[in-house]
């Protein structure tokens, strides 16, 4: 399966001129709507650092900008950001109010208007006990445009389902960042909550824990992506804290969360397995050697949590899938059996 993330050029070039271009300086504004089509088209980052020229990450490969818009193979021809640049985009991205973003600069990144995410890096600042409470003299933004792609899980819908019992695994996605598991695992989100993952599914109340903001990517507490009509959002909540609050609450049917990889994530995964909820989640990672022999995922598949693992890549472009198999670890579909 291939997944084709990018849509028509109207839509791409509509979310850069009012979504992405409004947070940026005049001149790195400029440069950005100034570069080919093309490279717009596909356009996933824009990384500013200081004293190093603009960074563009399209199509799967990456670039340098100048500031005449043309996309340069060496940082060497680009022209450097300075201090004022970076204060700038910091200014526009807040507001001009640096407290607003408060709280996410301690996270360290901000979501912007249309769900897009705003990694950041500079210096940080520690409290008494040595946790970060904030981030100053920042040097580096990396924007990543976020698509809200629909479709994306047509072609692996039916691999999800007990077909003899017509209910859902509990499915664990695996891949490399930047291969679309957040792209598949939210249309799988909204498929359920309408009720369009398999005829002879009803639609079912999903819960969402989105620790960083990208599944349904909201801004001002509002989601920015189509989960559905049954689709509960708690978002910038840690994953463990927030299962067991939203099973509290919400009292979700499906239970859906990316990346996790700590020890009381996978405590709290099992706790909502246990109590009859279905989980569908994703881990970094190259393939089910991966998941015998990271200590917490190993830990999840000897107590069989999952019935369903997939394995993504980009090889033939973002969700290609490598293969899905079932709770032992044996293989439903390889490589060489995907379409």
């Amino acid at each position: 399966m291939i997944l084709r993330t990018i849509p028509g050029t109207g839509d791409i070039l509509s979310v850069i001129r009012e979504q992405i271009a409004p947070v940026l300086p005049v001149r790195i504004r400029q440069a950005l709507l100034s570069m080919p089509g093309e490279v717009l088209h596909q356009l996933e980052e824009i990384r500013l650092r200081l004293g190093r020229p603009l960074q563009i990450l399209s199509g799967g490969k990456d670039g340098f900008l100048s500031m005449q818009g043309k996309v340069i193979p060496e940082p060497e021809a680009g022209d450097p950001l300075t201090e004022e640049d970076l204060a700038q985009t910091l200014n526009l991205m807040s507001g001009s109010s640096l407290y607003a973003l408060e709280e996410e600069l301690r996270r360290g990144y901000i979501t912007i208007q249309g769900g897009h995410r705003v990694g950041i890096a500079g210096r940080t600042l520690l409290d008494g006990g040595g946790k970060v409470r904030g981030m100053k003299e920042i040097a580096a933004f990396n924007i990543r445009i976020a698509r809200d792609v629909k479709h994306a899980a047509d072609g692996v819908a039916h691999l999800l389902i007990d077909s003899a019992a017509y209910r859902l695994h509990n499915t664990l996605l695996i891949s490399p960042p930047q291969c679309g598991k957040t792209t598949l695992l939210r249309d799988l989100a909204r498929k359920i909550s309408q009720g369009t993952l398999h005829p002879k599914i009803a639609g079912q109340k999903v819960g969402i824990v989105d620790e960083r903001s990208e599944i349904a990517a909201s801004w001002h507490g509002s989601p920015q992506h189509d989960l559905g009509p049954r689709t509960d959002v708690l978002d910038a909540c840690p994953k463990a804290e927030g299962m067991a609050m939203m099973i509290r609450s919400m009292s979700p049917q499906v239970l859906v969360t990316d990346e996790i990889g700590r020890a009381e994530d996978g405590h709290a995964l099992l706790e909502a397995i246990h109590a009859g909820v279905t989980v569908i989640t994703t881990a970094h990672g190259f393939g089910m050697h991966e998941v015998r022999t990271r200590p917490l995922l190993r830990q999840l598949f000897e107590l069989g949590a999952f019935s369903r693992y997939i394995v993504l890549s980009r090889r033939r472009g973002p969700c290609t899938i490598e293969g899905v198999y079932d709770r032992t670890g044996d293989p439903i579909q390889t490589r060489g059996d995907a379409p």
